[in-house]
């Protein structure tokens, strides 16, 4: 019994230590303390000695407004994606519209009626290393990345979602189901089209 005791305290532990790390990852990554790293492209155009260009996408699905409270900001333009490459951050723009998708298997985490986004940016930036922090404030989610850009490379970083559990699908069948309603758990980091 003690044994099973301090595993769960270190599983707390562990749990509570990962919320505080994103927190203070989400609050840092927030705000620029740089802006000599990137630009923003409207336009692509060639690609100047010392700079390559980065697509930064993703699409996920979240939950309607107003299902949980009145403050919850899911399915709103208020949802929002923050990326920091080097100190420099910037929001990534998107596309929202209402999407009701039919279960084409059981185990489809985005089947159901609610807000599809697309977030979307392209930056022109420096060649070399680069650490890259994408975060979603209001999950409390952050991830940090490293990549390499070559000069004169078109480069694209694409976020997977990953779905946190449904609940009640614990039979063998329905095991490790997830839903986009049970909110964001993390993304997978796809660099031109290699995971990270």
């Amino acid at each position: 019994m003690k044994k099973m005791n301090l595993l769960f305290l270190a599983m707390t532990v562990t749990f509570v230590s990962g919320c505080v790390n994103n927190s203070a990852l989400i609050r840092t990554s927030s705000t620029s303390i740089r802006n000599d790293i990137f630009q923003e492209l409207s336009n692509g155009g060639s690609i100047p000695a010392g700079y390559a260009d980065l697509r930064i996408t993703s699409s996920l699905k979240t939950h309607k407004p107003g299902i949980y409270s009145a403050k919850d900001i899911h399915g709103t333009a208020d949802y929002k994606i923050i990326m920091n490459i080097d100190g420099q951050a910037a929001e990534l723009h998107s596309d929202l519209r209402r999407e009701n998708t039919d279960a084409g298997t059981l185990r489809d985490p985005e089947a159901g009626e609610g807000m599809r986004y697309h977030f979307s940016k392209n930056i022109r930036i420096k060649t070399g290393t680069h650490k890259v922090v994408i975060a979603i404030p209001s999950d409390d989610l952050a991830i940090e990345r490293e990549i390499t850009l070559r000069d004169g490379s078109s480069n694209s970083l694409t976020l997977e979602p990953v779905y946190s559990s449904a609940p009640g699908k614990r039979r063998p069948a329905f095991y490790g189901v997830t839903s986009f309603s049970e909110g964001l758990k993390g993304f997978r980091v796809i660099f031109n089209g290699k995971p990270l």
